[in-house]
């Protein structure tokens, strides 16, 4: 292994560090708690150190987005079925996102809540979230117009997030999640 070899591979396994210490820190006391200050301490390196990887918290929260996108992307994945999307399908699917949402609450707060600094909808949005995103897709397809599958799977999206947002807030009861859930497949799929 060449002396650049090795560098790099120091560089991106700091990066890493960096990454994964900022979403224990916010998963333990919350985002706020997620400084430059904290977090060059947590890791043993200078805020320099950090600084050459992020230029601040916005591309760090940026960092952990994306590694939560390819996390959810693969649970989503997992709870689809083969086959045509029925109903079972829709249902495990909306099941996944809440579950997902409820076990990483500061994870899930940097992929949709704080500005992570990441386009949504756009040509430059990443691929982690065009994924994700189109697991979703994948699987309503077949129950939206033909001519808006998108828009569907938007208004979809927004009713789960919705859903944990208002629930995680404490303004509707946890408890009936799985039934709020029923309620919003059955309107959203046809079979």
């Amino acid at each position: 292994m060449s002396v650049r070899e090795r560098k790099e591979r120091e560089r991106a396994n700091r990066h890493q560090l960096i990454v994964s210490t900022a979403r224990e820190l916010a998963e333990s006391d919350g985002w706020d708690a997620v400084t430059t200050r904290r977090l060059a301490e947590r890791i043993e390196y200078s805020q320099p150190v950090l600084y050459s990887h992020f230029r601040g918290k916005k591309e760090i929260l940026g960092a952990v987005a994306l590694e939560g996108f390819t996390e959810l992307t693969g649970a989503l994945r997992a709870a689809a079925t083969k086959g045509p999307a029925g109903r079972a399908t829709v249902a495990a699917l909306a099941r996944t996102y809440t579950g997902f949402a409820t076990d990483n609450p500061a994870l899930y707060d940097a992929m949709f809540s704080l500005d992570n600094g990441l386009p949504f909808a756009e040509e430059s949005t990443p691929a982690p979230l065009q994924e994700a995103f189109g697991v979703l897709r994948d699987h309503l397809a077949d129950h939206a117009h033909p001519d808006e599958p998108g828009l569907f799977v938007e208004a979809f999206w927004a009713a789960l997030h919705g859903l944990v947002t208002l629930t995680r807030a404490g303004r509707l009861p946890a408890e009936r999640l799985p039934d709020r859930l029923t309620l919003l497949v059955d309107r959203f799929v046809s079979r």
